[in-house]
């Protein structure tokens, strides 16, 4: 998708570049298949700020996609390629020919009017989504599900797609876009082609008004602060951060440093972690 770039009459403006949306085909979405979901402002299940930096911004509602593409058999017509606040990738409207409609996520190349269709004999066409075990060597997959039925979990970004490298017994190999390969159960379905929407890493927001509306607000460097409030604060004037490696405002290292406390169970079928 082409990017404009603006012309700097403002402030705001000056290097702005934002997407132009010409791949839509309609700015209003699907009301049955509407939501909303309380915010959080960056807080867990217990309340506490697990995420900081987060608040405010705009009202949105979020849109009910289909990761689990499970209603084999049944053919789906694109009706319409929407925006989702919610996510980098645009989603696509999908009407079956049952009556029934759905959103998935919008492949590179898909198009209003084509037909889609997911289960285990399918044909590998981009935006159809069949079992692994379905799939030839060297595809380039999105929408991965990591446990059979559970629904796609990898690859789900705007741009991002994995390769299917090797099937072997009752596990297949892929490569995720870090660099890792790992083993994938072959019942474990998954959608042909990659995720639209490629340029959206080259956008630029220009402002910090922008920031807000996603809901982000402003953080503050720890060098910039009084020491009672962070580690890297004090000093008379601009003032290195005075210890061997950057820590967070609670004292523990950052840049790198590892804090997972215990392994996850998935971590086995990881053939090479990413560079």
């Amino acid at each position: 998708m082409p990017i404009k770039v603006r012309r700097s009459l403002t402030n705001g403006q000056r290097f702005r570049v934002d997407l132009d949306y010409s791949e839509l085909t309609s700015s209003k979405p699907e009301k049955s298949l509407l939501c909303t979901i309380q915010k959080k402002a960056g807080r867990d299940a217990r309340g506490r700020i697990s995420m900081r930096h987060r608040g405010g911004g705009n009202k949105q509602l979020y849109r009910l996609v289909d990761f689990k593409r499970n209603k084999d058999g049944i053919p789906a017509k694109v009706a319409s390629i929407e925006y989702d606040p919610y996510r980098n990738s645009f989603i696509v409207l999908l009407n079956y020919a049952d009556g029934e409609k759905r959103y998935i996520l919008a492949p590179l190349g898909i198009k209003v009017g084509d037909v889609v269709q997911s289960g285990t004999e399918v044909d590998i066409k981009i935006g159809n989504a069949l079992p692994i075990k379905n799939i030839p060597v060297g595809t380039m997959l999105h929408n991965v599900e990591m446990a059979a039925g559970k629904g796609g979990a990898l690859a789900r970004s705007a741009g991002a797609f994995v390769s299917l490298v090797a099937k072997e017994g009752k596990y297949a190999t892929i490569k995720l876009p870090s660099g890792e390969q790992r083993l994938i159960h072959i019942d474990c379905r998954a959608t042909v082609g990659q995720i639209g929407n490629l340029d959206d890493k080259n956008v630029y927001f220009g402002k910090a008004g922008r920031m807000r509306h996603i809901g982000r607000r402003p953080a503050v460097r720890g060098v910039a602060m009084n020491p009672c409030d962070h580690p890297h604060g004090g000093g008379e004037g601009r003032s290195p951060i005075g210890m061997p490696s950057p820590v967070t405002p609670w004292g523990k290292p950052t840049l790198g440093y590892k804090t997972r406390k215990k392994r996850n169970k998935s971590d086995r079928f990881i053939l090479m972690r990413r560079a």
